[in-house]
């Protein structure tokens, strides 16, 4: 079961960090989505490309640094939900899947550092 963890994990690595990346270079259909589509400003695309790629870094120090990834996963599924709300609100129903399937994704990688952090606080108290 931890390696299922893992590799969950690991692919909300590589998602959060494409996905943060695409949005920091300035890609063309990033930039018009956000402006045109969902009407944000351009800090706002930058803003969240920064916290996607320092979260999917807090997800890879996570992996030994369990609390870092309970703080960071949650963060992302805030990301998440703003995601499915944007998405619903421009009309777009069917394109809640993705960030839909990522916060569940996100959920479970919480849940599994919040049992790991308080098994070993239980064990420090032995």
């Amino acid at each position: 079961m931890v390696w299922v963890i893992r590799v969950i994990q690991a692919l909300l690595i590589i998602d959060f960090l494409v996905s943060g990346i695409m949005k920091l270079v300035g890609n063309d259909i990033a930039v018009q989505e956000f402006t045109e589509v969902y009407n944000y400003s351009l800090g706002f695309l930058y803003t969240i490309g920064i916290l996607e790629v320092l979260g999917s870094l807090g997800l890879f120090i996570g992996y030994w640094k369990p609390k870092l990834a309970l703080f960071t996963s949650a963060g992302l599924a805030l990301i998440m939900l703003g995601a499915i709300f944007t998405l619903l609100n421009a009309g777009q129903e069917i394109m809640v899947l993705m960030p839909l399937l990522v916060l569940i994704l996100s959920i479970i990688v919480f849940i599994r550092n919040r049992i790991v952090l308080k098994q070993k606080s239980i064990a420090e108290r032995e």
